[in-house]
Parts: structure tokens; sequence; C-alpha cells
């Protein structure tokens, strides 16, 4: 089974994530932060994979360490889960739209961590979320996991709409880029013979 659970305990925040890369969109999520929450399922359901997170942080200084460690740990899970790589798709991409917005996102499941974020929000916040933790999300999360992520918001008006737009489409392009492809007979998909190096 593709799936992996991680604590992280400092002292700023207590994480626990779970993943199931092959899980059906089952999520139970609990950060504190309503949106964030919102964001996280939006990823279970889309990928799809089954996603637990139970988050306790600081938030009484705000929402930074919460939403950071979080991606953290759950692009270590994503890591762990996804073990020697072979057999997998390595590539995945998505055009998301949601009403006046519409974001492209881009996954290489390279073993080389790297982000590429063009998004712009137009307010700084959606409810208690800092539109600007989006990105700190992302950069967590591609490190962690060691994978090429692109995020590119090409059109909105409206800050729900584009952050949601940012979280589908890379659960969507994380979903491609993960899966299994029989054709691939279990083989690495790297000429050099491994994503893990």
């Amino acid at each position: 089974m593709r799936s992996a659970s991680i604590e992280r305990n400092t002292k700023e925040t207590k994480i626990s994530v779970a993943v199931d890369l092959d899980g059906a969109g089952r999520s139970d999520i609990a950060t504190g932060i309503g949106f964030f929450d919102h964001m996280l399922d939006q990823i279970a359901r889309h990928a799809p994979l089954d996603l637990s997170v139970a988050a306790e942080g600081d938030l009484h200084i705000d929402g930074h360490h919460t939403v950071e460690d979080v991606g953290i740990a759950l692009g270590q899970a994503v890591d762990r889960a996804l073990g020697d790589r072979k057999g997998i798709a390595r590539y995945g991409d998505a055009h998301v739209p949601l009403d006046e917005a519409l974001a492209r996102v881009v996954v290489d499941i390279s073993g080389r961590p790297f982000l590429v974020y063009d998004v712009a929000f137009p307010s700084a916040k959606i409810g208690a979320f800092d539109t600007e933790l989006t990105r700190e999300f992302f950069q967590a999360f591609a490190t962690n996991a060691r994978i090429g992520l692109h995020v590119e918001s090409l059109r909105g008006v409206n800050s729900h709409h584009i952050a949601e737009c940012c979280f589908k489409g890379f659960a969507r392009a994380l979903g491609k880029a993960a899966a299994l492809d029989p054709r691939r007979g279990g083989v690495v998909p790297s000429t050099k013979g491994t994503l893990t190096d």
C-alpha cells in the first residue's frame, strides 16, 4: 500500500498527517484554520487520496507556522508513500476553473524540489487565512515531497476562487503524477533509473 503517516512536533506546532495515495478521497481535517481545512479537503477529494490532518499551532500569533508545518508533514508523508516511485506516471498537469478564476498547475515527481509560483490575490485574507500562506504551503510541500511544482493563476478577481482553483489544480496534477501507469511495468520513469536520489 502506498500510504504513510508523519508526526511533527515543535514548540510552535503539533502535527499528525496520514495519507493513502490510492484512497478514494476521504478526509478528516482539523487545523484550526477553517479555510485551510477546506483547501486540504479539496486535495483529498480531487487527487483523489485519503487524507487525515490534525494540527495544533500557535494561532494566537498567526497561521504561518501551522500552514507551513502541515505542508512540511504532508510533503514528507507523500514522499514516503511514493516509495521507490516505480511505475508512476511522474508528470501531471491540470487547468481548473471556478467561475471567473482559472489556475494551471504542473507537477513533476522528480526528486528535485522546486517551486514556481505566480499567483496574486486581491485581498490579504480569506476568513482567518492569510492568502500569502498559500505560497508557504506549496513551498513546504514541494521541498519535502521533493517535487517540481508550478502553480499559476491565469485569471480571477475573487480571492476564495483563486485559492480554490490553485488547490484543486494541485490535487488533480499530483493525482495524475502519482498514479500508477500499468504500461511502465514497475519501472522508474527516469533515464537515471532513480527518482529518490
